[in-house]
């Protein structure tokens, strides 16, 4: 028998149709619910009417679905604590797979094998608005996937996502779960994009996408609920067009009526084989299947779209980017740089750093929103200040951000604790800012076993057991090092990494920081050149530490000029101050040059 990911490459594969819906046609009593405080828990009927259940799945194996789904899309314990029955999320999870896997046994066939897929819905919490926590969120996922696997589950689907950070707490879930029990199922995430085009938080699909990318235990990434397939035809064609991850489409009946105080879906089984045929045939769409408002009328027409489309190859084409919970931000745009704002730091804004130690999160706010405004792609974000609680600080000004700010940001920060407590809060794909060798590998492992558990970008100092590297033999073996370790023990992907080079001040007077700069410029062309996939990112002021305000600028500016030339895709910078090369002097221009690239000349004066 072949497994769900072969046969997923040969055909289009047909889910099942509505439970809900579906259900309240059967004109179940409060006793066939277990009594009047259990009635409309779907989940619970597994116990108390398991031919119902049995019934329902029969319906759309027998109308040719190659999957049906459990009955636990309200299967974790928030869920059911509604109830009052929280504490049967693991016992009705196994109930519920075993009920649906003895059914699709029944049916399964060496030409036709069906399979069943774990549904897990979105909860009745959304974190991001601070309604739980992500811990808590995934100790009840944890629960609930645990039963559904043990239970015999051929997959999981996490669907009807409405916030990014439920979808990473089911995610973080489901990697405790195939970690202790040393499988891996396929695991499909399907958001629900409401009709004002957006998930509820305001999520567009390009950043839904940026977000999920990453996590490689995720095998399919599609859309359901909320619409008909009419109103999901531009972000599926979005997500054909750009997922390197399998498609996944499961519309509604249509967009549901209220008739008499009940929904009704006017979505005809001819006009969803229209539009199922044009996602399948035309856009690429590997898997079809049906949500509320859909019969097994409906799921017939896709099965008979299974048979007549085979799957179409698609020219993706995804950008490495990162994002907020609103949207994204490439890693690396025409023309470069993409400006990474540097003014939400505590040890480089003495503006932020007395907001923060008069708590004033709105006006920390407000500071990032001007950066938006001044041209900043990213923000990097750090709050660590002597005598003070970072984890708390930032605790706080990530809960706001999060949802506050639009664009993706960047965690800088030398603490473990403080990089998860962080992450934790996000919604989006943020950037850790930075793990190095200095320690050696240990603080490094913490670190980039975060970035994995969370989707995030990394940035690489070069700097080793021996301290930062000036050279540039050191400055690239660092970077290469660094690459190999990440890439081949943590399992990160090349262009998860961003390099820096690191740069020092050329106006110190310093003989060993003469060479610093050239160093650096030729070691972020060498890096681009070995790691073509990777990154490159500079704290760009770095380099006019201890000038005047009026030469940094035009120093920072001339030096960002070079470094882009030799390949640089990122810099820390405040954006504002940052000057085009034509509105700066020739003299100014040839200067800040010669700094940069050694070739000083002095001169005597004569008296």
């Amino acid at each position: 028998m072949k497994s769900f990911l072969d046969i997923l490459k040969e055909k289009i594969i047909v889910f099942d149709g509505a439970t809900g819906a579906s259900l309240q046609t059967y004109d179940l009593t409060a006793d066939d619910f277990g009594g009047k405080e259990l009635e409309g828990c779907n989940e619970y009927l597994v116990i108390s009417k398991p031919d119902a259940i049995k019934r329902l799945h029969h319906s759309f194996l027998d109308a040719g679905a190659d999957v049906i789904e459990t009955d636990t899309f309200g299967g974790t314990s928030i869920v059911l604590n509604e109830y009052q029955i929280g504490n049967l999320d693991y016992e009705l999870s196994v109930k519920a797979a075993q009920i649906a896997k003895e059914c699709a046994n029944e049916y399964s066939t060496k030409g036709k094998q069906r399979f069943v897929a774990g549904s897990i819905g979105p909860t009745t919490k959304l974190p991001s608005l601070g309604h739980i926590t992500l811990d808590d969120m995934s100790e009840s996922y944890y629960r609930h996937m645990s039963g559904l696997f043990d239970g015999g589950v051929d997959l999981f689907c996490i669907e009807t996502c409405q916030d990014p950070l439920q979808i990473k707490s089911a995610l973080v879930a489901a990697q405790r779960v195939f970690e202790e029990k040393r499988k891996k199922l396929p695991l499909i995430v399907s958001v629900t994009v409401e009709t004002m085009g957006t998930m509820l938080m305001g999520t567009e699909i390009s950043a839904a996408l940026t977000t999920l990318e990453p996590y490689d235990i995720i095998d399919v990434i599609g859309m359901n609920c909320a619409t008909g397939p009419k109103e999901m035809e531009e972000n599926i064609r979005y997500l054909c067009h750009n997922s390197p991850k399998y498609v996944f489409c499961m519309p509604n009946a249509g967009i549901p009526e209220n008739v008499g105080g009940k929904a009704h879906y006017h979505l005809t089984p001819d006009e969803i084989d229209k539009w199922m045929s044009h996602f399948a045939g035309d856009l690429g769409v590997n898997i079809i299947g049906g949500c509320c408002g859909t019969t097994p009328e409906h799921i017939k027409r896709l099965a008979n779209i299974s048979e007549r489309f085979s799957p179409q190859e698609r020219n993706w084409e995804y950008t490495p980017s990162v994002s907020s919970i609103y949207s994204i931000a490439p890693m690396h745009i025409e023309p470069p740089p993409v400006l990474v704002g540097e003014r939400c730091n505590a040890n480089g804004s003495k503006q932020f750093k007395q907001l923060l130690m008069k708590e004033d999160y709105d006006a920390m706010v407000n500071m990032a929103k001007e950066q938006i405004k001044e041209g900043a792609h990213i923000l990097d974000v750090c709050v660590a200040y002597v005598g003070r609680d970072e984890v708390k600080d930032i605790t706080e000004v990530v809960r706001r951000f999060n949802t506050a700010v639009s664009i993706p940001i960047m965690i800088d920060s030398t603490e473990v604790k403080v990089i998860e407590a962080a992450l934790k809060l996000y919604g989006g794909r943020a950037i850790i800012n930075s793990i190095n060798f200095e320690d050696g590998t240990a603080k490094a492992d913490k670190i980039l076993t975060l970035a994995k558990r969370y989707g995030s970008a990394v940035v690489c100092l070069s700097i080793d057991e021996e301290g930062q590297a000036y050279t540039f033999e050191k400055k690239v073996s660092i970077a290469k090092r660094i690459r190999d370790y990440a890439v081949e023990v943590h399992k990160m992907r090349e262009e998860d990494l961003i390099f820096d080079a690191l740069t020092f001040p050329l106006g110190s007077g310093q003989e060993d920081l003469r060479g610093s700069g050239i160093n650096t410029i030729n070691a972020i062309r060498e890096i681009k050149k070995i790691m073509p996939k990777c990154k490159t990112i500079l704290g760009i002021s770095n380099s006019s530490f201890g000038l005047n305000p009026q030469i940094r600028h035009v120093l920072n500016s001339v030096f960002l000029h070079y470094a882009i030339e030799a390949g640089l895709d990122m810099c820390i910078v405040h954006a504002g101050k940052i000057m085009p090369l034509f509105k700066i002097d020739k003299k100014g221009r040839e200067l800040c040059r010669e700094l940069i690239f050694d070739e000083r000349k002095f001169e005597t004066i004569k008296n």
